[in-house]
């Protein structure tokens, strides 16, 4: 079974307007609502594709059943614990020329020493009979990113996989438990080593780096370049396939899902990233957050190339 623990769960609002300027009102031609949150994007993708999970963590109020409805629609099971304030709300506003588009967070989750311990008794309960651990994202109220050192540790002591996705100081912290991957874009990893990342070449040398002090394999999405592999023994980097983007929100928490579903089904990893961008290109053409269609997971499937690198 894939376990995916979502500690700050989220719901999507994307906005699509003509332009973005101050002082001014601005009418949102579309409204999609959506999933947000990296690992429950990964079961609500999976879900998509007809693959199970059980997803985990906190949620609360009229957002939080929201989240569990939306999941349980696609046959999600989800075990979250509910707790104080309300799963946060992104706003994502996306400009309809092309020239970008921008999220706006918040943090209203409010979480007590006692819904630490029992998500961490539900955690090692649901290991029993779990494949593979998809876990990352902001953390709410009253946790720290130690949360994520424990967390990542336990699921290792057993030998199960770990795939992890998180920014500073969180991604720092989990890293000390040697998750088996993780996902940073460019900008993560620029913040994770404190160098400027500009190119191929020089992700490459942070990943090496990062697989030899670590035993943690990364996975390093690039934008429209696409994403660069650094596994023990070999590398790849994989060029994105051109579409026109409607929204690029979750395509990364794609590929977290084609890699969990290949190590639930003892797959090579080349076979979860093949999916997991696969999907990822699916994401970007819908207008919300971590969605797809699997017929076009299908189609854009054997177009994903893994070049060898360098």
């Amino acid at each position: 079974m894939i376990l995916t623990v979502t500690a700050n769960t989220t719901f999507d609002q994307t906005l699509f307007v003509p332009y973005l300027a101050l002082n001014r009102t601005i009418r949102a031609s579309r409204t999609v609502q959506s999933m947000g949150g990296k690992p429950t994007d990964a079961s609500w993708i999976l879900g998509r594709l007809g693959i199970p999970s059980l997803a985990l963590g906190f949620a609360a109020g009229d957002y939080g059943k929201k989240i569990r409805s939306m999941l349980h629609s696609r046959g999600v099971v989800t075990d979250f614990i509910e707790v104080g304030g309300e799963s946060r709300l992104n706003t994502v506003i996306v400009v309809e020329d092309g020239s970008g588009q921008i999220t706006i967070t918040t943090n209203t989750l409010a979480v007590a020493p006692e819904h630490l311990i029992e998500l961490r008794r539900r955690y090692e309960m649901a290991l029993d009979k779990t494949s593979v651990v998809v876990l990352g994202g902001t953390l709410p109220q009253g946790t720290q990113p130690a949360m994520y050192t424990e967390l990542i540790g336990i699921a290792r002591q057993r030998n199960i996989p770990v795939i992890f996705d998180a920014d500073e100081p969180n991604l720092s912290a989990g890293l000390q438990s040697r998750p088996t991957y993780i996902k940073p874009n460019q900008h993560e990893l620029e913040a994770l080593t404190g160098h400027p990342i500009p190119d191929v070449q020089a992700a490459y040398a942070a990943g090496r780096q990062l697989l030899e002090t670590y035993g943690t394999c990364p996975i390093i999405t690039m934008g429209v370049e696409g994403g660069l592999v650094v596994l023990p023994d070999r590398a790849y980097f994989i060029p994105s396939i051109r579409v026109e983007v409607a929204s690029a929100s979750g395509a990364g928490d794609a590929i977290l899902a084609g890699l969990a579903a290949s190590i639930d089904r003892q797959q090579p990893v080349e076979e979860g990233l093949r999916l997991g961008f696969a999907a990822a290109t699916a994401v970007v053409l819908m207008p919300g957050t971590a969605d797809c269609r699997p017929e076009d997971v299908e189609r854009f499937l054997p177009q994903i190339k893994l070049i060898p690198y360098p």
